[in-house]
């Protein structure tokens, strides 16, 4: 890999080193975005070794995955004692490469706390919080591209194809035992739906969702399984969901992220906003209606795969737009119970038969 050239691109491919730190910590959609790039880092130097710094919950998603040879939990809610703690656990240690793929400040910091001869990250016009100074190389100026492109652009400066995307989520041998007795409870096909998300402007509707479970099981004779954490909000949506529907879907919240792996693999459709188990269901190749709105659905929908179930609120009526980061409130709203139901239509038509097949 080449050393900083005079504006901090990195230019040069070379083979992958031995040693490599990876900083990604928070959202569950983005580390599944990062499975990809450890695999292929893998494919490319099977004896290098990737450490991963983490956040507990994805932590726990990625916990044993067979790329990634080490992770060190940091803990935000600690305060600046989450970074202490994460300064002595990387006390006397360094590495060759540090891939720094986020953004923001405590990247940044983090970046800082890690010995590694090489430091790269994103170009200074799309890292924010001057988390630009804290690397010494930089992945090329580009313009915005989905979440998953931009990752791969990391692999692209160390001269490594990203192809075959392989996520090798799982559910792995130990877990199908909970898998199919899960499946069992169910008692047939089911829809995972996924309640709520991170942001409230991300959410759909609680009635809505309600007509969609009845919609279902009348018209297709599936049953629903909610999924999902059991924070404020998706308890409410939970309960609201309860007293509107008529037929009362399985109530599997908070079950875990590695348990949402295996009911979501097993499961015959995911309906999903823009969240992180809509991105675990591409990765297992499950199919996903994903309703989309705030979020521009070219940066963070779901990647080359079943574009024809995603419903796009984001755009106007004719609008060719770009990749950004620019969220457009109030857009939610604009999907309707046909819309989904369409949606559920072309599934039904196109990818229920080899589902149930696999």
């Amino acid at each position: 890999m080449a050393r900083e050239t005079g504006n901090g691109d990195a230019g040069v491919k070379a083979p992958v080193p031995g040693k490599i730190i990876i900083v990604m910590m928070s959202a569950v959609g983005d580390a599944v975005h990062v499975l990809p790039v450890v695999n292929a880092l893998k494919r490319a130097n099977p004896a290098c070794t990737i450490t991963w710094i983490l956040q507990p919950g994805p932590a726990s998603l990625i916990a044993d995955h067979p790329a990634v040879d080490e992770i060190i939990v940091f803990d935000r809610k600690k305060g600046f004692g989450g970074f202490l703690d994460l300064r002595r656990k990387l006390a006397s240690r360094r590495f060759d490469l540090l891939l720094n793929l986020q953004v923001y400040l405590k990247a940044g910091i983090i970046t800082l706390l890690v010995e590694a001869d090489r430091k790269l990250g994103f170009d200074r016009s799309r890292a924010r919080d001057m988390n630009w100074i804290f690397t010494n190389l930089k992945i090329p100026r580009r313009p915005v591209q989905h979440v998953q492109d931009q990752y791969f652009e990391f692999l692209e400066a160390l001269g490594v194809s990203p192809t075959p995307l392989q996520w090798d989520l799982g559910p792995t041998e130990n877990e199908r035992g909970w898998q199919r007795d899960f499946v069992q409870s169910v008692g047939g096909e089911y829809a995972a739906i996924v309640v709520a998300t991170s942001k409230a402007e991300k959410d759909w509707f609680p009635d809505r969702w309600a007509a969609v479970i009845d919609h279902l099981q009348d018209q297709y004779g599936i049953k629903s399984v909610l999924v999902g954490g059991t924070t404020e909000r998706e308890v409410q949506a939970r309960a609201a969901i309860l007293a509107a529907a008529n037929y009362k879907p399985v109530d599997a919240l908070g079950s875990g992220l590695r348990n949402l792996v295996s009911i979501v693999d097993g499961a015959g459709v995911v309906i999903s906003p823009d969240t992180g188990p809509l991105h675990i269901a591409v990765a297992l190749n499950k199919p996903v209606i994903s309703l989309i709105g705030y979020t521009n659905p070219r940066r963070t929908g779901p990647y080359r795969k079943f574009r024809d179930l995603m419903i796009d609120a984001y755009a106007d009526p004719g609008e060719n737009y770009p990749p950004s980061l620019e969220n457009r409130p109030d857009r939610m709203q604009r999907i309707s119970i046909d819309d989904v139901e369409h949606k559920i239509a072309i599934w039904n038509a196109k990818y229920r038969a080899k589902s149930v097949a696999k």
